[in-house]
């Protein structure tokens, strides 16, 4: 039964990825229908992340007093009318209300569906079901730089808003009508009176600054890698199917890096050898004739450990501030995937050069290693009490 259940969460969540990918899809499309520049496209793909910043620690609080199951039903709902009403746009603004209206639901969908996740698999095969449960957000994208893009070419850019929110609206009548929760569900351990140490605090924003960071560059990578491709040459299909080969890859690196990181052990060195692929692969895209060979190196090596660096946030903290800790890790997460975009399309609009957001995306890689090793001296560090490590 745990298997078909997270199925079913696996399939809605793809959902959050295909909605998602609308924007960056057909961003030729709305530049040239809105009179817009790619500081704004940017704008409108980071307002998906906006409702995180101030929604993020409610949530973690309402799981206490709201059943999960209508939760997700209601908030896969609000992915759909975020994409009907951008679909229906006749000004930008429309577009970002919409972003926003579906960015709200891409939260709860995310933190509510991982609990599930953790419900059925707690004590049995967690680490594997949240490495496959993960990846259900890079399917949906992959789905969403081929299908969106093809769409858009035969029936204009309103067409993969209607089709994701369609896609959602399944989504959330198959969580309505087949989740169900497991029959025994562990008493809650968190305490409303329980507090962050200052420990924690650091080890959280350290966890929370290497996934923001990680999924930063990631979705710089696939809103901008498609207009490097087609200035070396390539079609906009193309393009977009060469840039997508990563996220089709990644779905089997991710599972198989962290069963190895399990087993093996060394984070830090994974983290290493997978930071030096994504900035080599980054490179190879802006490269003449690497297209394939790079999106290939940053699916197999770059993307790879992203069950790694989620399983920090577990670490960090110990079960009693759990929820609340996980509200400050999406937090930080949300602040800075809503800020990256805008600040990659200004960096086009005015050098030019449409390798220069992908510059960014290495640098954002970069990153990824010094937050994790400053989580681990941190980590290894005296502190008062002590707490289990979680894998995930």
């Amino acid at each position: 039964m745990r298997w078909r259940m997270l199925a079913l969460l696996f399939l809605a969540r793809v959902g959050l990825g295909f909605q998602f990918q609308t924007l960056g899809a057909v961003g030729d499309e709305l530049v040239m229908a809105f009179a817009l520049d790619w500081s704004d496209i940017g704008l409108l793909i980071g307002l998906f992340m906006a409702p995180g910043l101030v929604l993020a620690l409610p949530a973690g609080y309402l799981g206490r007093f709201v059943p999960d199951r209508p939760m997700v039903v209601g908030s896969l709902l609000l992915l759909v009318i975020g994409g009907v009403l951008s679909a229906i746009a006749t000004h930008s603004a429309t577009i970002g209300a919409g972003r926003l209206i579906a960015g709200a639901g891409f939260l709860f969908v995310t933190l509510y569906c991982s609990k599930m996740v953790a419900d059925w698999f707690e004590g049995r095969e967690i680490a594997t079901a949240m490495s496959i449960f993960v990846m259900s957000w890079p399917f949906g994208i992959a789905m969403g730089q081929i299908g969106h893009v093809w769409l858009a070419g035969l029936y204009g850019w309103q067409m993969p808003f209607i089709v994701a929110s369609l896609y959602c609206l399944g989504a959330a009548v198959a969580v309505f009508a087949l989740y169900t929760p497991p029959e025994h569900m562990a008493a809650g351990r968190s305490a409303a009176s329980a507090h962050l140490t200052a420990r924690e605090w650091l080890l959280i924003g350290c966890a929370g600054l290497a996934w923001a960071v990680f999924n930063a560059g990631y979705v710089t990578y696939l809103s901008f890698g498609p207009v490097l491709l087609e200035g070396l040459g390539h079609g906009a299909i193309a393009a977009a199917g060469l840039i997508s080969v990563a996220s089709w890859i990644m779905i089997l690196s991710g599972a198989v890096c962290g069963q190895l990181a399990d087993r093996f052990g060394h984070p830090m060195v994974i983290l290493a050898v997978c930071m030096a692929g994504a900035v080599s692969a980054l490179f190879l895209i802006g490269l003449p004739g690497f297209g394939l060979a790079g999106s290939l190196l940053f699916g197999l090596i770059g993307m790879a450990p992203a069950g790694v660096i989620m399983a920090m946030a577990g670490q960090a903290l110990r079960p009693q501030v759990r929820a609340f800790g996980m509200g400050v890790f999406f937090s930080i997460y949300h602040a800075v995937m809503m800020a990256t975009p805008p600040i990659a399309g200004r960096l086009l609009d005015q050098t030019g050069q449409a390798d220069a957001p992908i510059l960014l995306a290495m640098g954002l890689f970069a990153l990824v290693l010094p937050c994790a090793l400053a989580f681990t001296v941190i980590k290894t560090m005296p502190g008062p009490g002590s707490f289990r490590a979680a894998s995930r």
